[in-house]
Parts: structure tokens; sequence; C-alpha cells
């Protein structure tokens, strides 16, 4: 055994330092317990066979009694159903021997009542041993309790088997009614009822769990699948001493998770710090001493989740600020580039391919951010694109699961790209030759206006040659197209929103068009 405890002290070091490392040690710990390896047998315990003799005897003498029904005969354990050996003391016994009543809540809906005592409790009202009553735990009346209560006591085991599978509470005299997902069993007294919730919590219990589950999208753990579980019996005093050895590990398992939860806040507040000062950097100098200091303690910095997507934002951040790459003095300046663009949105109005847009006002100080290196220049999405719109939603009848024009909507819109692949939807020919205003094409910059979240951005590829899209999503035509990653990637920044937030517009979850043609982009 000391070298198990030397091999576990090995892991606790590790755990600390790996993402999942904790999860993985507990994990560990209760799969060590349930083989017999985390505390050592004692030759003095009496085995656990003398332990199912004396249920047994126990058994006969309450049906005798009347005061339990005979139970079913359960299925002799077959040695290629022994999932490991276990120590000689240990006995394989189905849940069914150990307990002397196992059911479920009730299959309908009680009748509420506001002013009733007890509580209607389902299997998400279970956890970590305790009986949880929610703000939202609906009450019944002391009548419908008395319809449907069910024989629980101080040895009654609660375990959820469907939705959610394997939160465990003891009962302790709560007033409370059972719905379908809390299965109950009641344990004879020589099954520990704090090792019997360990077990359930262990990975073999949640694996057998859900390998004999029924249903596709919620899983149901049948009472026949409880019952037959297999369970690995360890004499009592054993049981007592696993339940405590396992507390020990857990609590320094709980104090490695404070320990690096204090670790990670601090490493957000630097790592914040360290970001809003490579943001506001005044000059060359100031940026590169905060880049620096990232640098230097980049591994420590990222070992932190958080930390990692706030540097994605950074870097996106930087780029449309002008402080990403240096400025280069033969590059031409915005303005031509500006100039050019109205030139050939002059071309296009008189060929027309495009109409007169109404004038919008000029970019007010308030509306600029920051500050942007001399060769750029703050413009409107507007003064960047033809025609800026949305969609339009067709009447049902219009759509197919199979032909047509792709239609998308904002849940195509995953991981900041089009995913036509994730609930697709066609419209007819016809339609989409009436609906011209909201024709997509390959290039465009997509955009969600109708929220939560606002401003999920994407490109519009080239899987097919024209798309659709339904009115909350805006779409951005560049009249140069090579703008359009440009504009994408700001877009994708996310600062345009902070002052949209300002004028009271991402407050309803909802940007408008004209909205949209206003947004402030420094070219």
């Amino acid at each position: 055994m000391s070298s198990l405890a030397e091999i576990l002290e090995k892991y606790f070091d590790v755990a600390f330092a790996a993402p999942e490392g904790i999860k993985k040690l507990r994990e560990l710990i209760l799969s060590l317990a349930m083989q017999g390896k985390l505390v050592p047998q004692d030759e003095a315990d009496r085995p656990a066979r003398e332990l199912l003799q004396e249920i047994e005897k126990e058994k006969e003498r309450l049906v005798k009694e009347g005061k339990i029904k005979q139970s079913k005969p359960l299925p002799e354990i077959k040695p290629n159903e022994v999932p490991y050996d276990l120590p000689n003391s240990w006995e394989w016994v189905r849940l069914g021997k150990i307990i002397f009543l196992l059911g479920d809540g009730i299959h309908g809906t009680p009748i509420y009542d506001e002013t009733g005592d007890y509580f209607f409790i389902n299997g998400n009202n279970l956890s970590d041993g305790v009986i949880e009553v929610k703000e939202n735990t609906k009450k019944v009346s002391i009548n419908e309790y008395q319809k449907y209560q069910k024989d629980l006591n101080s040895r009654t085991v609660l375990v959820s088997i469907n939705g959610t599978i394997g939160n465990v509470a003891f009962y302790n005299n709560e007033k409370v009614i059972l719905g379908k997902s809390a299965c109950y069993f009641n344990l004879f007294e020589q099954i520990d009822k704090q090792f019997t919730k360990r077990l359930i919590n262990s990975k073999y219990f949640l694996e057998y769990a859900f390998a004999s589950a029924t249903g596709s999208t919620i899983k149901n753990v049948s009472l026949k699948s409880m019952r037959e579980f297999m369970f690995p019996l360890p004499p009592f005093a054993e049981q007592r001493r696993i339940v405590a050895k396992i507390d020990e590990l857990m609590g320094r398992c709980d104090e490695l998770e404070k320990l690096r939860s204090d670790r990670t806040q601090k490493q957000i507040i630097v790592h914040k710090s360290a970001l809003n000062q490579l943001l506001t950097a005044k000059d060359s100098d100031d940026f590169q001493a905060s880049w620096h200091f990232i640098t230097q303690h980049f591994s420590e910095l990222y070992s932190t989740k958080a930390n990692l997507t706030e540097l994605r934002k950074a870097i996106l951040q930087l780029a449309v600020m002008g402080k990403l790459v240096p400025q280069d003095p033969l590059d031409r300046p915005a303005s031509e580039l500006l100039k050019e663009i109205e030139k050939e949105k002059e071309k296009l109005i008189k060929e027309g391919k495009i109409k007169v847009q109404k004038l919008i006002s000029p970019i007010s100080s308030e509306e600029i951010s920051y500050k942007i290196p001399k060769t750029w220049k703050w413009v409107r999405m507007d003064d960047l694109c033809l025609g800026i719109t949305s969609g339009s939603t067709p009447p049902s009848h219009i759509f197919s699961d199979t032909e047509g024009i792709p239609f998308l909507k904002v849940y195509n819109i995953r991981n900041q790209k089009v995913d036509f692949q994730y609930k697709p939807q066609f419209i007819s020919e016809e339609y989409h030759l009436k609906s011209k205003r909201s024709c997509l094409r390959s290039g465009d910059v997509i955009m969600n206006i109708v929220g939560p979240p606002l401003g999920k951005v994407a490109i519009v590829p080239d899987e097919f040659p024209e798309y659709n899209c339904n009115q909350a999503i805006v779409f951005f035509r560049p009249i140069i197209k090579s703008l359009n990653k440009y504009m994408y990637l700001y877009l994708l920044s996310g600062k345009f929103l902070d002052k949209i937030d300002l004028i009271g517009t991402a407050g309803q979850d909802n940007i408008s068009i004209t909205k949209s043609r206003t947004i402030p982009i420094p070219l």
C-alpha cells in the first residue's frame, strides 16, 4: 500500500498543473476505492459473505412478518460479467440482494398547491447527499402527499435515473413526494449509506448506468437495471475505512481546487492589467515594454483558459487600432483608397447597378473610440459597401430540406463561420429571384443583428453560387472585394458594439439596418 500512497502523492502534484487534473484525480480515488485498493484489508474484518448471509436471514424474517414482499429472483453473476477482481474478503452482489425496497416516483403530474407543505422532488433536486429545494420546486397539499407517498426512511438512498443521471441524496424526514426521475431504495443495516453514495458517484456506476440507459436525447435508467447493478461489497468495517479515506483525499482535492482558483484569479487580474497597458500604450516604447512582460510570463499567464480568450480579443483590437503591424510610409494613405471607392460607387450608380443611398451624418468625435495612425481614416461601413441591407422570412411552405437556394439563419453562423450543414434549409429559386434584396454572394460579410448574442460574424463561402437570408442577418458587400477580410476582423473584434451600447440599441438585443450602415470603421 505504501507504493500506492506514493503514486497518489505524485498524482496530486500532477493534478494541480493539468487542466482536468483534479477532476481525473477524483475519478481515480473513487476507482481505486471500489477496487479495494485505497485502504488495506484487515483480516479481523468479518468478510462480506457473512454480511450477505445476515441480510438474507433478515429478508426472510421481514417476508414472514408481512413487512416486505418476496423479491423477484435476480440473475446469477456470471464470471464473464465481472468487470475486475476484488479482494478475497469482498463479494460481487446485485443491488437487489442488499435492499428491501426499490422504486421511483409518480409518472404523472400531481395537483400543485402554492400553499401546500410538501415539495414535488425530481432527480435534479438531489445534490451531494442532500435533497435540495429550489425556487421553482413545486408544492403539493397533504392530500396529494398521502396519495403518492413512498416508504422513505433513514436507510433510503435517492438516485436520479432520468435526464441527469447519478445525482445522489439521502432521505432525512423532508416533506416530499417523488417524481419519476428520482429512484429510491432502502438499504439493510449491513450496507453503509455513505459507501453506497460514493460508489454511485464513481465512474464504474456511471458507465454502467449510461450503457444500460434507454432514450437518445433524454437518458433513462430502468428500475430493472438499477436492481441488477453489480455492487462490489466490502466488509462493513472496510466500508467505513474507505469512506473516511475518500473524504480525506477529496478534502485535499478541494484544497487544490481552491489554490488553483486563487492562482487563476491572480493570473486573470495580472493579465487584464497587462493587456490594458498594451492596448493603451502611448508610444512604441510603452507598447514594447507591455508586450515584453506578456512574452516573459507567457506560459504562466496562458495556462488559464480565460486569459487565452482575452488574448485573442486583444490581437483583433490591436489589429484594428493600427498597433499590430508597423506602418509603412510608402503605403498610399486611406484617404486615397476612399476616393477610389467613391469613384467606383459613382460609376455603379450611373450604370444603374446600385441606388443612391440616403446621406449619413459625418462621424462625430463621440463615436471615435481610439486614435489611429495618421495614414488611416475613420469612415462608415456605408462608405465602403454597396447597399447594406438584411433579409426577410418567407412563408413556411416555401422552405425545403433538400433542394433550392440555401437559406441562412442566425444559427448557421457558428464559430464565426457559415455552417450550412447545421439545420440546412432551402427556398425555391422562384422566391429567391423575387427577393434579390437579400441575395448573398461569396465573399459577403454577414452579421446577426438580433440577439442575444449580437455580433456573430462570418464571410459567405463559395459552397453555393448564391444564398438568401432572414431579417436577423445584415450583410456587407464591400465595393473593393478584398476589403471583406479586414471588415470581418473589425466586426469580429466587437469594438463597434461598445458605442452601440452607449446609444442604447444593443440593450434591446437588436441593431437596425440604419445603425449597421453607420458603424464607424478605421480604414
